[in-house]
């Protein structure tokens, strides 16, 4: 059962990189900052180092402030992976753009709910969680359409030349996107294996190996590697048409967001934040730039993810007791 939840942990960081690099590369590619190639690889190596040099607030607030640590089995948090990865799964084929952060939160909560109940659940913990979640792309829109507002006064003398710098600039702003990111998103399969090796009496308290945070961070980056070209042109073709200019703005928004986030260990979704701080630098230039009807989209899935997961998760585990009770109805006759 824990080689098991290892596994899904760190497929969930892989798939995790994979769809993410889309929101990272979308303004970086639509603005035509770098070859795609390129960019992948400077975002994947990003994705790598960023996990080293933080901590593991984030990966506290996923697991341990989710859920009664002392209530719950591998059994919950395996249940709660195969949910988040399923729903991640469909979404990504489905073209829609959930958030796998929302998708792991409903996967915790309603396995643990399911299987040891309401009081399993910590639901201060959950508003904790959750609020930021939430709010964070609202955040998002709002840096973003302050910034692309301040830069538009500030270069409104500007030749279009200027572009060539901004070009330039979003090499460096990649990057840091990117390490903001992995410093978010990775921690959360880390702490799905620290808790794992916790409940399995392989660790006395919730620490994140260097193992496990190796291997994290490398299918974080292996998954960017990758690039996720469907959501990449969704993203920087749909919402609407992205200057240099946008791109840069929306970049910087969402890096300070991510980062500041992540130091006060709120786990949030970079996909989101980066979306809404790109409609938050059009919106700045003019509020009819912005496909509003796709972002409605966008908002629809973000709302419905936690509860679809909540389902998935209760939906797995009465299909596995199902089984399990006809497995041994079965057995019974046979050794009748």
């Amino acid at each position: 059962m824990l080689s098991l939840l290892v596994g899904l942990a760190v497929f969930y960081a892989f798939f995790n990189g994979y769809r993410d690099s889309s929101s990272i590369l979308a303004g970086v590619l639509a603005s035509r900052a770098m070859r795609p190639r390129v960019a992948l690889l400077l975002v994947a190596a990003a994705e790598l180092v960023a996990p080293f040099l933080v901590g593991s607030a984030v990966a506290r607030a996923v697991t341990t402030g989710l859920v009664d640590a002392a209530t719950i089995t591998l059994r919950t948090l395996v249940i709660a992976m195969e949910a988040a990865t399923l729903w991640s799964i469909f979404c990504w084929w489905r073209g829609i753009p959930a958030s796998s952060t929302h998708a792991l939160i409903g996967g915790v909560v309603g396995a643990a709910w399911i299987i040891h109940g309401p009081q399993a659940v910590i639901g201060p913990g959950v508003v904790r969680v959750v609020l930021p979640l939430l709010a964070a792309p609202f955040v998002g829109f709002l840096v973003g359409f302050l910034l692309m507002g301040m830069m538009v006064m500030v270069l409104s003398g500007a030749t279009p030349r200027v572009n060539i710098l901004f070009r330039r600039m979003q090499i460096f702003t990649a990057i840091l996107l990117a390490m903001s990111n992995s410093a978010n998103d990775s921690q959360k399969s880390m702490g799905i294996i620290a808790l794992g090796l916790v409940l399995a009496g392989r660790a006395a308290s919730f620490e994140i190996p260097l193992w496990a945070l190796a291997a994290c961070a490398g299918a974080m980056a292996l998954g960017a590697s990758r690039g996720d070209w469907r959501q990449i042109r969704n993203l920087g073709g749909k919402v609407f048409r992205i200057r240099p200019l946008n791109a840069l703005a929306s970049q910087a928004a969402s890096t300070g967001v991510v980062f500041i986030a992540s130091a006060l260990g709120m786990p949030v979704s970079t996909s989101h934040i980066v979306s809404t701080s790109l409609m938050g630098s059009g919106a700045a230039e003019r509020v009819n730039k912005v496909r509003w009807q796709v972002a409605a989209e966008m908002a629809t899935a973000w709302i419905l993810t936690i509860p679809a997961t909540m389902a998935v998760s209760m939906a797995i585990f009465l299909a596995s007791d199902g089984l399990r009770a006809i497995s041994g109805d079965i057995a019974h006759l046979l050794t009748r």
